[in-house]
């Protein structure tokens, strides 16, 4: 078969999908996309571990994209320099290193008071809507922003500007051919998203705080660029509230389809943690990660020379029954679960202990605060790509 990462079969039905496609093999080659595909769970899962052979790095292709371009939309560039997802060691290790120790599973529990304060906010917020709710808007997409930004020491009042700038930003970064973005909204994003952390680093270098934002700018202010730092900043705005949001709206849009997944969670509050790495593996916002080939060498008895492109296929990895008995259905009690939804070895995701915590209460706290919880109209169909992919709204009557 063809395979085609985008189409909606390999989004509505991965399990069967991408079992009819690893008949071919679990390394194929795609003409659709130029590129080799991993469908299996060892090959993806082993892939992410060969950063010898395997390279991370994109800047050149965003360099390219930039060439012509305003120097706002350069600059928007140069910040990716400091994005770790786009980067090999040595580099990587060296802007890894001063943002490990705060992501720690002890160091993230220490922020589980502030986090039920905010889901609680939210909570009395959706409480005193009148009628049907969108718990995309109003829950899901708000709740991981207010979160990143207390982490940061940013606040939380300004998320909706972060937020829109993060998805401009986001055209370029998800985009298999960066060439083609729009300029406009991405130079304005990075040049205020620029000006704004500039602002709060000057500030924390003057007055320093307790937030992760003047950790890092106490402890590595001396050995990173300013464009390296607002670079840091911004991945963890970024990926602080980005992927989480999209678990999170993927995940209520399953549970208001499944009546019967919703009242077993509610039963279950045991359950939260196999629960959250469940829906991760099933709803996680990534379904590919891209690499390009460094060396010439074998993977799944096919030849991959350097300059060829890898797609690491995660959605088709956490839907193989190598791994996973029943792929294709929802087990909230599934242990173990090495879904790869947060990626594996050296780029594994550095905020996922946290994203896992606010899943988990922010699951828990609604479910509790509005047993009846029931849609309101018909879930739209998922829509995605080759990248990733989520669905809104998510209409909701609470009572």
């Amino acid at each position: 078969m063809e395979l085609d990462l985008g189409c909606e079969a390999s989004i509505r039905d991965p399990a069967g999908y991408f079992a009819r496609a690893r008949e071919g093999g679990d390394v194929q080659w795609s003409d659709r996309h130029r590129a080799w595909v991993l469908l299996s769970h060892a090959e993806v899962a082993a892939a992410f571990r060969d950063h010898q052979r395997l390279s991370s790095d994109r800047m050149d292709t965003f360099e390219r994209a930039a060439r012509g371009r305003s120097e706002a939309f350069h600059r928007a560039v140069e910040m990716l320099h400091a994005w770790l997802n786009f980067r090999d060691p040595p580099a990587h290790t060296r802007l890894r290193e001063p943002l490990a120790s705060a992501f720690t599973p002890r160091a993230v529990s220490g922020l589980e008071a502030r986090i039920r304060a905010i889901v609680a906010g939210r909570l009395d917020a959706l409480a005193a809507a009148q009628g049907p709710v969108d718990l995309s808007a109003e829950f899901a997409r708000p709740l991981p922003a207010l979160v990143i930004a207390a982490v940061l020491g940013v606040e939380g009042e300004e998320r909706e500007r972060f937020q829109a700038w993060s998805d401009d930003i986001a055209s370029l970064v998800f985009s298999l051919q960066p060439g083609a973005v729009e300029e406009e909204p991405v130079a304005r994003a990075a040049q205020e998203f620029i000006a704004f952390f500039e602002r709060h680093i000057e500030r924390e270098q003057r007055e320093p705080g307790d937030s992760l934002l003047s950790f890092v700018v106490q402890a590595e202010g001396d050995r990173l660029s300013a464009i390296e730092l607002v670079g840091l900043c911004t991945l963890l705005l970024f990926g602080g509230h980005e992927t989480t949001t999209t678990l999170l709206i993927n995940t209520l849009a399953t549970l208001l389809e499944r009546p019967d997944l919703r009242a077993w969670l509610r039963e279950h509050p045991g359950a939260d943690e196999t629960a959250v790495e469940e829906f991760m593996r099933v709803g996680g916002p990534a379904r590919t990660m891209p690499r390009k080939v460094r060396e010439k060498h074998e993977r799944g008895g096919q030849l991959l020379r350097p300059g060829q492109t890898v797609f690491l296929c995660i959605a088709a990895a956490n839907h193989d029954p190598a791994v996973f008995e029943r792929p294709g259905e929802i087990d909230l009690l599934r242990d173990p679960n090495p879904q790869l939804g947060f990626g594996w070895g050296l780029h594994y995701c550095l905020g996922a202990n946290l994203a896992r915590l606010e899943a988990r209460i922010a699951l828990r706290m609604l479910l509790e605060r509005f047993p009846a919880m029931r849609p309101a109209g018909a879930i739209p169909a998922i829509r995605g790509g080759v990248m990733g992919f989520g669905r809104r709204p998510v209409p909701a009557l609470l009572r």
